[in-house]
């Protein structure tokens, strides 16, 4: 490697590039380059080892993150001196695998991968070939089920016996109806790629000494995020050399409703009593006063190490903190602010339902915003939905409302039409009354699912559009303003980070992406940490770690902001302020009073 490359390095990176054989863990910190010093270790073994890329197995958790180590290592070695090497996702490698080789296991080579839709489409199928109730089992609850036995490496035979109760009796039926569907129409889903592969290499000797034989290099990235099976495939992969590196940090561990256990850290610990470890605590991204800030937050997790990060950057601005009287209040101070700051700037928020006003704030000032990760508030299915429904009272011969849910359901629909006919100046009513006789009538709330964490963020949604309704008394106006704020001319923001404008986005959709300027909103007990997390010791960890990820996103100035009184989730909420902010020195804070003349 030239003696330049090398010089890029920091010493704990330089140490765990040129870290010779045997297992590595590589606790990586927030911005302390831990792209870097994997792609660096991947050319150190090219060009200093000189090792064969096809040796080398670069696994990593989206194609997004695996395209960009392709392209950094292609300038660090060359294009062809990198060829041979795979780099890609877990499930991209379990393809490979299955296609060549699942055979062995009974899978034909040309199977089908069923994606979310199909999956659910053959679990509906499943359900109505057993007669079971749908409204007891509801899909996206058992789809959720499976999915996580399967990532727990639980096939459909064995799950039988972990099951508690009739209702997990009854997924356990569904499960294996579901698995005979798909095997028949010789499809694997997602879930199905990582088990099935790791399946044929427990069960498969000569398939197991073939990829254990070739690969005598294991990397994996964001070893925090890895389930039970993505697990035991990298280790079942570094079996025979034990070459494994694995870069991972406990403090940015954010998926456990995914499956992801920070727990395999440790446990590599266990099955590699010789696992070298390197710590990067170096920051490259932001001020020693945003770390400090973060540090005192995930410091109080005690079921995991945290690191403790430092940078040459300097101290910086002090955090600033916004009390806001209300949600309003709160989406004007951030547009002002954004107004007078160049630069990007990031608005991130617990809930998706928590953009909807700072989408029509942002929208109301002529400002362009891009949404990471979600749809815009008025173009979510449900919100849809339900706006048809409402259309529909306001204007009964809006065919495309009608089309819209005559395919939800015919039945609803029905129950609907004959409730408006009995109902005389219904759109006389305040608009809220209206939704939740809406909402009542159809039964709208019977599809979705409590267990399942897609449909609670639905749910929330339609609390949010209760707030809106609380708004408009007058149901014409309600609609006007829902169809204007859809209709408004949003220009699209390129590129991922450093752009000039705002990008909004979860804390969970925040990781990996850097801005200049951070907005966390909503710092309110109840709402950050959330009210579902606050009792339960690993879910209330596992927030803090969504907080210590959006803090350690600012890279100059941290806003954080909370509001005396917010109507969220369809009522008037007055919540103390998050335990999150009272973790952090005062010395680290300054509160802000600002006028402003904004439109909200």
């Amino acid at each position: 490697m030239p003696k330049s490359l090398t010089k890029a390095l920091n010493p704990p990176q330089k140490l765990a590039v040129t870290f010779g054989e045997g297992p590595l863990l590589i606790l990586a910190g927030a911005g302390s380059g831990k792209t870097r010093a994997l792609t660096y270790r991947v050319a150190y073994l090219i060009k200093e080892r000189q090792v064969d890329p096809k040796r080398i197995l670069l696994v990593t958790f989206t194609n997004k993150a695996a395209g960009e180590m392709r392209q950094r290592l292609e300038k660090l070695v060359g294009r062809d001196h990198s060829a041979g090497l795979f780099a890609g996702t877990f499930h991209a490698f379990c393809v490979r695998l299955l296609r060549i080789d699942g055979g062995k296991i009974g899978i034909e080579p040309n199977f089908v991968i069923y994606d979310e839709a199909d999956s659910l489409a053959v679990i509906k199928k499943a359900i109505k070939n057993l007669k079971l109730n749908p409204k007891t089992y509801k899909p996206r609850g058992v789809k959720s089920l499976i999915s996580q036995a399967k990532n727990e490496l639980i096939s459909a035979e064995a799950y039988p016996q972990y099951a508690r109760g009739e209702w997990q009796k009854g997924v356990a039926e569904i499960f294996l109806e579901y698995q005979r569907l798909l095997n028949r129409f010789r499809a694997l889903d997602f879930d199905d790629l990582l088990m099935k592969a790791v399946y044929l290499l427990k069960k498969d000797q000569p398939t197991r000494q073939k990829y254990q034989d070739r690969y005598q290099w294991v990397l994996v990235d964001e070893y925090q995020d890895t389930n039970k099976a993505q697990y035991e495939l990298t280790k079942i992969l570094a079996g025979k050399w034990r070459n494994l590196a694995a870069v991972g940090d406990f403090s940015q561990s954010i998926y456990a409703f995914r499956g992801a256990d920070y727990r395999n850290i440790n446990q590599l610990k266990q099955d590699f009593a010789d696992l070298r470890q390197i710590s990067l605590e170096q920051n490259y991204r932001s001020t020693q006063t945003i770390l400090d800030a973060a540090t005192a937050v995930i410091a109080k997790n005690s079921l995991h190490p945290v690191l403790t990060l430092w940078t040459k950057a300097g101290l910086g601005a002090k955090v600033k903190i916004f009390e806001a009287d209300n949600e309003k209040e709160e989406a004007g101070f951030i547009v002002a602010t954004i107004k007078n700051d160049p630069g990007s700037h990031a608005v991130l928020y617990r809930t998706n339902a928590q953009s909807r006003v700072i989408e029509e704030a942002l929208l109301k000032n002529g400002m362009a915003y891009s949404l990471v990760g979600g749809v815009r508030f008025y173009a979510r299915r449900e919100i849809k939905d339900l706006t048809a429904y409402l259309r529909l009272i306001n204007n009964p011969k809006d065919l495309v409302s009608y089309q819209r849910l005559e395919k939800l359901g015919k039945r609803s629909l029905n129950r609907f039409v004959n409730w408006l006919d009995q109902k005389k100046n219904i759109d006389k009513l305040p608009t809220r009354k209206i939704l939740e006789q809406v909402v009542k009538v159809t039964g709208y709330l019977d599809r979705f699912d409590k267990k399942n964490e897609e449909d609670l963020n639905r749910l929330e949604n339609i609390d949010e559009l209760n707030s809106v309704a609380e708004e408009f008394k007058d149901l014409g106006a309600f609609l006007e303003n829902a169809a204007l704020v859809e209709a408004a001319d949003r220009p699209t923001l390129k590129g991922k980070e450093n752009h000039e404008g705002v990008t909004l986005m979860t804390m969970h959709n925040s990781k990996g992406l850097e801005f200049d300027t951070v907005f966390m909103i909503g710092m309110e007990e109840g709402l950050f940490p959330h009210s579902r997390s606050s009792f339960n010791k690993e879910d209330l960890e596992e927030e803090r770690r969504l907080c210590y990820v959006g803090m350690t996103r600012a890279k100059r100035q941290l806003y954080l902001s909370y509001a005396r009184g917010r109507f969220y989730f369809g009522r008037r909420n007055y919540n103390t302020v998050s335990r999150f902010l009272a973790d952090i020195d005062e010395g680290l804070l300054e509160f802000v009073n600002q006028e402003f003349d904004i439109i909200t």
